[in-house]
């Protein structure tokens, strides 16, 4: 995709979380009206569209994060315009339409298809509704973009399966990857992340890109590797979310595998941090929603209110997308999640309460990690 970012000191830490979610608000800019001529007051209204359901990270925490960010920023007099599309690049084409013929002020935008939505941004623009990119690089000439550091995400992936191969690590070595959707720009950020590390270091035996992200596809696909390889031979598998991960994971089971390989994941779903806890699943990449959404609401109503200052502190990295360069951007750190650091990361910043984790079914795992 011919994605460039520059990484302003973004750093990982594998073993604990260096993410504070006062981090959006403290860049060092008050951000009052005083800094520009406000373009517009209070009354804004942010347009929110999501690209899916299947993941429950945008209903659960994305849409209400941004919501109570905008009140916060507002006095509570702006308002969030939400729809999501439900994995149909169609649908939200329509949906950013009716943003347009409502007139919103601005619009948080996480793509469905990147490249289908560009005729949309553009008229959008043409109707002189600013566009920043969530999550997702939408193609089309948008303001801003607001989302992880991509390609970190898939090092760090391709990274913990090095680990988890250990010193008996060889290159001829099976590997299966199970990558996200050839529609998503971050899917291919995620692949080319991996594929840095795990290039000569194991054998890529089989590789998919899953249509729509959809668990059911990636199962499908995993059964095809385990045919083709037998289950046996697999010695890892990168999958690029945890949605996928428990679909892997149930795939080698109905195959009779009991002494499941490595399997990588990413958003820190709650099954796939008890899968972490029982060992089914290697790890997942937490990524801070609070975080993203809460810079994602702050550019916004910047955005719209022309503050030009605090938006230029928010937005202080550069990326590409096929048909523009040099796009303001915040690029959002990430950290590996295993078993170890689950009390750091999603606890600590109150993804999930242990109750949430520690169910009667995992109450053994969760005494054994320490979480009780």
């Amino acid at each position: 995709m011919n994605t460039r970012t520059r990484r302003s000191g973004i750093a990982v830490a594998v073993g604990s979380l260096t993410l504070s979610l006062s981090a959006c608000g403290a860049l060092g800019v008050a951000g009052s009206s005083s800094e520009a001529s406000p373009t517009k007051g209070n009354d804004v209204t942010v347009g929110l569209l999501l690209p899916e359901k299947a993941n429950t990270r945008y209903d659960k925490f994305d849409q209400p994060i941004i919501e109570a960010k905008v009140a916060q920023l507002t006095d509570k007099q702006g308002k969030v315009e939400y729809a999501n599309a439900d994995a149909s690049a169609s649908r939200q084409a329509e949906q950013l339409q009716q943003m347009i013929d409502d007139q919103v002020d601005v619009i948080l935008l996480d793509a469905v298809d990147a490249h289908a939505i560009a005729g949309g941004v553009t008229k959008a623009k043409d109707a002189g509704i600013p566009v920043i990119a969530y999550d997702r690089l939408a193609e089309g000439p948008i303001d801003a973009y607001v989302s992880f550091d991509n390609e970190l995400v898939g090092e760090v992936q391709g990274r913990s399966v090095v680990d988890a191969l250990g010193s008996g690590i060889d290159s001829s070595d099976k590997i299966v990857m199970m990558n996200g959707s050839s529609t998503d720009p971050n899917a291919k950020q995620f692949k080319a992340g991996a594929l840095s590390e795990l290039e000569g270091k194991v054998t890529i035996a089989r590789t998919y890109d899953t249509v729509d992200w959809k668990p059911e596809n990636a199962e499908a696909n995993m059964v095809k590797a385990i045919n083709a390889l037998g289950a046996s031979n697999i010695a890892a598998v990168y999958s690029a979310n945890d949605g996928m991960a428990g679909a892997v994971i149930d795939a080698l089971k109905s195959a009779g595998v009991t002494n499941l390989p490595p399997v990588t994941g990413q958003d820190a779903e709650l099954a796939a941090v008890q899968r972490i806890l029982t060992g089914e699943q290697y790890m997942s990449v937490y990524k801070s929603y609070p975080q993203e959404a809460e810079a994602a609401a702050e550019m916004a109503v910047a955005k719209v209110q022309g503050k030009d200052i605090q938006f230029d502190a928010l937005a202080s990295d550069r990326v590409d997308s096929p048909t523009d360069k040099d796009i303001p951007a915040q690029l959002v750190p990430v950290v590996a999640l295993t078993k170890s650091n689950i009390s750091s990361t999603v606890i600590e910043d109150s993804i999930y309460k242990v109750s949430d984790i520690c169910t009667s079914k995992f109450e053994s795992a969760c005494k054994s990690a320490k979480l009780q």
